[in-house]
Protein backbone atom coordinates (compact mmCIF):
# COMPACT_ATOMS: atom_id res chain seq x y z
CA UNK A 1 0.00 0.00 0.00
CA UNK A 2 2.76 2.35 0.93
CA UNK A 3 4.37 2.23 -2.47
CA UNK A 4 1.20 2.67 -4.35
CA UNK A 5 1.01 5.76 -2.91
CA UNK A 6 4.82 6.36 -3.44
CA UNK A 7 4.37 5.60 -6.91
CA UNK A 8 1.65 7.52 -7.52
CA UNK A 9 3.32 11.11 -6.15
CA UNK A 10 6.42 10.17 -8.07
CA UNK A 11 4.18 10.10 -10.86
CA UNK A 12 2.56 13.61 -9.83
CA UNK A 13 5.22 15.27 -9.70
CA UNK A 14 6.46 14.31 -12.96
CA UNK A 15 3.12 15.60 -14.54
CA UNK A 16 3.98 18.56 -12.92
CA UNK A 17 0.81 18.62 -10.40
CA UNK A 18 2.82 20.66 -7.60
CA UNK A 19 0.58 23.00 -5.63
CA UNK A 20 0.94 25.44 -2.62
CA UNK A 21 1.86 24.42 0.74
CA UNK A 22 -1.03 25.17 3.24
CA UNK A 23 1.71 27.55 4.91
CA UNK A 24 2.31 29.66 1.39
CA UNK A 25 -1.42 30.06 0.99
CA UNK A 26 -1.75 31.10 5.14
CA UNK A 27 0.97 33.64 4.04
CA UNK A 28 -0.93 34.96 1.30
CA UNK A 29 -3.79 35.09 3.42
CA UNK A 30 -2.33 37.37 6.26
CA UNK A 31 -0.37 39.70 3.77
CA UNK A 32 -3.99 40.79 2.73
CA UNK A 33 -5.54 40.81 5.57
CA UNK A 34 -2.79 43.61 7.08
CA UNK A 35 -3.36 45.29 3.80
CA UNK A 36 -7.20 45.44 4.37
CA UNK A 37 -6.64 46.41 8.09
CA UNK A 38 -4.41 49.53 6.98
CA UNK A 39 -6.68 50.05 3.99
CA UNK A 40 -10.13 50.40 6.06
CA UNK A 41 -9.90 53.45 8.44
CA UNK A 42 -8.07 55.27 5.54
CA UNK A 43 -11.26 55.09 3.53
CA UNK A 44 -13.58 55.58 6.84
CA UNK A 45 -11.59 58.61 7.27
CA UNK A 46 -12.19 60.32 3.21
CA UNK A 47 -15.38 59.22 3.35
CA UNK A 48 -16.18 61.27 6.83
CA UNK A 49 -14.49 64.10 5.31
CA UNK A 50 -16.36 63.99 2.18
CA UNK A 51 -19.76 63.99 3.73
CA UNK A 52 -18.56 67.13 5.58
CA UNK A 53 -16.68 68.90 2.89
CA UNK A 54 -20.54 68.05 0.99
CA UNK A 55 -22.10 69.76 4.28
CA UNK A 56 -19.92 72.73 3.88
CA UNK A 57 -20.42 73.18 0.02
CA UNK A 58 -24.58 73.13 0.58
CA UNK A 59 -24.06 76.26 3.18
CA UNK A 60 -21.46 78.10 1.20
CA UNK A 61 -24.17 77.80 -1.79
CA UNK A 62 -27.10 78.93 0.48
CA UNK A 63 -24.63 81.93 1.94
CA UNK A 64 -24.47 82.89 -1.40
CA UNK A 65 -28.37 82.55 -2.11
CA UNK A 66 -29.05 84.88 1.11
CA UNK A 67 -26.29 87.41 0.08
CA UNK A 68 -28.40 87.70 -3.30
CA UNK A 69 -31.71 88.09 -2.54
CA UNK A 70 -30.37 91.10 0.47
CA UNK A 71 -29.17 92.80 -2.75
CA UNK A 72 -33.37 93.57 -3.79
CA UNK A 73 -34.61 93.73 -0.42
CA UNK A 74 -31.75 94.91 2.49
CA UNK A 75 -33.01 92.50 4.97
CA UNK A 76 -32.46 88.69 5.68
CA UNK A 77 -36.08 88.57 7.83
CA UNK A 78 -37.90 89.69 5.03
CA UNK A 79 -36.34 87.99 2.92
CA UNK A 80 -36.41 84.53 4.64
CA UNK A 81 -40.59 85.65 5.68
CA UNK A 82 -40.97 86.22 2.35
CA UNK A 83 -39.55 82.72 1.24
CA UNK A 84 -37.24 84.23 -1.38
CA UNK A 85 -34.44 81.89 -0.96
CA UNK A 86 -35.87 78.49 -2.10
CA UNK A 87 -36.96 80.73 -4.93
CA UNK A 88 -33.71 81.42 -5.86
CA UNK A 89 -32.08 78.21 -5.00
CA UNK A 90 -34.32 75.56 -5.09
CA UNK A 91 -32.29 72.70 -5.01
CA UNK A 92 -31.88 73.28 -1.34
CA UNK A 93 -33.72 72.30 1.36
CA UNK A 94 -34.58 75.12 3.07
CA UNK A 95 -36.35 73.98 6.60
CA UNK A 96 -37.71 76.12 9.36
CA UNK A 97 -36.51 75.21 12.67
CA UNK A 98 -33.83 72.39 12.57
CA UNK A 99 -31.73 70.38 9.95
CA UNK A 100 -31.84 66.82 10.59
CA UNK A 101 -30.98 65.46 7.51
CA UNK A 102 -27.93 66.33 5.13
CA UNK A 103 -29.02 68.85 2.65
CA UNK A 104 -31.46 70.34 4.50
CA UNK A 105 -30.82 74.46 5.88
CA UNK A 106 -31.46 75.70 8.58
CA UNK A 107 -31.87 79.25 8.72
CA UNK A 108 -32.53 81.97 11.37
CA UNK A 109 -32.93 85.76 9.94
CA UNK A 110 -35.16 86.57 13.22
CA UNK A 111 -32.97 88.77 15.25
CA UNK A 112 -31.50 91.27 13.15
CA UNK A 113 -32.44 92.51 9.68
CA UNK A 114 -28.98 92.19 8.38
CA UNK A 115 -27.84 89.34 10.45
CA UNK A 116 -28.58 85.80 9.19
CA UNK A 117 -27.47 82.12 10.79
CA UNK A 118 -26.81 79.00 8.55
CA UNK A 119 -26.91 75.29 9.48
CA UNK A 120 -26.20 72.22 7.83
CA UNK A 121 -26.15 68.36 9.32
CA UNK A 122 -23.40 65.97 7.79
CA UNK A 123 -23.75 62.77 7.00
CA UNK A 124 -20.95 62.02 9.40
CA UNK A 125 -22.78 63.95 12.63
CA UNK A 126 -21.86 66.95 12.58
CA UNK A 127 -23.53 70.62 12.68
CA UNK A 128 -21.82 73.28 10.37
CA UNK A 129 -22.62 76.53 10.81
CA UNK A 130 -22.30 80.37 9.01
CA UNK A 131 -23.48 83.39 10.24
CA UNK A 132 -22.89 86.80 7.87
CA UNK A 133 -23.51 89.93 9.32
CA UNK A 134 -23.51 92.66 7.05
CA UNK A 135 -23.06 95.84 9.25
CA UNK A 136 -25.89 97.62 8.54
CA UNK A 137 -27.65 97.91 11.54
CA UNK A 138 -24.80 97.93 13.60
CA UNK A 139 -23.83 96.13 17.01
CA UNK A 140 -22.08 92.92 15.81
CA UNK A 141 -18.64 93.04 13.67
CA UNK A 142 -19.77 92.50 9.95
CA UNK A 143 -18.22 89.65 8.14
CA UNK A 144 -18.84 85.86 7.44
CA UNK A 145 -18.45 84.10 10.18
CA UNK A 146 -17.74 80.35 10.92
CA UNK A 147 -18.57 77.34 13.60
CA UNK A 148 -18.71 73.14 14.34
CA UNK A 149 -20.41 71.36 16.71
CA UNK A 150 -21.76 67.95 17.65
CA UNK A 151 -25.55 67.49 16.72
CA UNK A 152 -27.86 67.88 19.36
CA UNK A 153 -29.99 64.79 19.38
CA UNK A 154 -29.09 64.51 15.32
CA UNK A 155 -30.02 68.01 14.23
CA UNK A 156 -28.70 71.37 13.84
CA UNK A 157 -30.82 74.62 15.26
CA UNK A 158 -29.20 77.90 13.29
CA UNK A 159 -31.44 79.93 16.26
CA UNK A 160 -29.00 78.25 18.86
CA UNK A 161 -25.14 78.24 17.00
CA UNK A 162 -22.54 77.46 18.91
CA UNK A 163 -20.03 80.49 19.58
CA UNK A 164 -18.90 82.08 16.23
CA UNK A 165 -14.84 82.79 16.76
CA UNK A 166 -13.60 82.05 12.79
CA UNK A 167 -13.64 84.62 9.86
CA UNK A 168 -13.00 84.53 6.55
CA UNK A 169 -9.97 86.51 6.90
CA UNK A 170 -8.76 84.08 9.88
CA UNK A 171 -7.58 81.02 7.02
CA UNK A 172 -5.97 79.29 10.23
CA UNK A 173 -9.35 79.54 12.23
CA UNK A 174 -12.53 78.12 9.91
CA UNK A 175 -13.13 75.37 7.82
Amino acid sequence: MLHVLRTRLANASKRGEDGFTLIELMVVVLIIAILIAIAIPTFLGARQKAQDRAAQSDLRNALTTVKTAYVDSQSYTADQTQGAWASIEPSLDWVSGTSSAPGQISADAQTQADTVVLANYSASGKCWYLKDVTGAVGGDQAGTFYATGPATSGACDASNPPTFTATASDPTNHW
